[in-house]
């Protein structure tokens, strides 16, 4: 086991793994600390206090965490967030000058001010080496162009999702994870991409994030289609609930030409196990009762 302290550099961003080095006690979560890092001493915010975690999830070897910040730090850290909206219209303009099909997204000084970096969004690759060569000479730093993916956009700026709340992505989410169609078809979602789709225009992120219940869930419950036995008889099954664990059964009356429609809890249903063998089937108290299939 390593100790380790876990800091992020921006709000609800990736979390990284420090040394804490001296004073760690008073690392306590939300403290305003200075790291080092590749690109120079830098301002973080502790997410994670000293704790041990395994060595396998550990990249060698790790930078230390120097200090808790100043008042002078947090005063650095305020005096380039100011500056911030007039490089960005500073940029902008450039950009029109200079007749490129991007668009600047957001912007950051390092702690120290040797370096500027502007994140922007194109449809293309963009050629911008004239563009850095004028930044350069107006900011008097180094400067660095990233280009984003639109969920890194999306992630960055931020935005309410069809739910009503902040997109999951910029809320909480330290990585965008990998979503997939088939999580759609777990959840029996509509396939209708106006409906799975995020603000990026990409599968929603939530899909993967209640992936894992609705997988588990899956194994519980019977499928749509299937024929399960009900406490007014044996019907089939033509919708399910997996949050509630319920199933909606249709069940005929051949002789009174009859149709009805009933919501069961799958606990009151028997059906067959589809992860056992086909010849066992749950019943309503969870135990199993075999089947004679002569």
């Amino acid at each position: 086991m390593v100790k380790i302290t876990g800091v992020s550099f921006t709000e609800n961003g990736k979390i990284y793994y420090f040394s804490p080095g001296k004073d760690s006690e008073k690392y306590v979560k939300g403290t305003g600390v200075i790291v080092d890092t590749a690109r120079g001493h830098e301002y973080a915010t502790v997410v994670i206090p000293v704790s041990e975690v395994d060595e396998s999830r550990i990249i060698p070897p790790l930078k230390p965490v120097l200090r808790i910040a100043t008042k002078r730090d947090l005063e650095t850290i305020k005096k380039n967030n100011e500056r911030k909206p007039e490089a960005m219209k500073t940029v902008e303009e450039k950009i029109e000058k200079h007749k490129l099909n991007m668009k600047l997204i957001d912007c950051e000084f390092s702690f120290d001010g040797s370096k500027a970096v502007f994140y922007y969004s194109a449809p293309n690759r963009v050629d911008f080496r004239e563009l850095v060569k004028e930044l350069s000479s107006v900011f008097k730093m180094r400067i660095e162009l990233r280009q984003l993916g639109i969920r890194d956009e999306i992630k960055m700026i931020g935005g309410i999702g069809a739910c009503g709340r902040e997109c999951c992505c910029s809320a909480y989410m330290p990585d965008i994870n990998k979503v997939t169609i088939k999580m759609a078809k777990t959840q029996n979602l509509s396939l209708n991409p106006a409906k799975i789709s995020g603000l990026c225009g990409r599968l929603m992120c939530c899909l993967a994030y209640e992936n894992d219940y609705y997988v588990e869930a899956g194994k519980h419950i019977p499928k749509i289609g299937m024929e399960v036995g009900t406490p007014d008889g044996r019907g089939t099954v033509v919708n399910i609930n997996m949050l509630k664990m319920q199933v909606r059964v249709k069940i005929e009356d051949k002789a009174k030409d009859i149709v009805a429609f009933h919501d069961y809890p799958v606990k009151d249903l028997k059906f067959k196990n589809q992860n056992k063998n086909d010849g066992e089937e749950k019943n309503s108290d969870g135990k199993k009762e075999i089947i004679d299939k002569n």
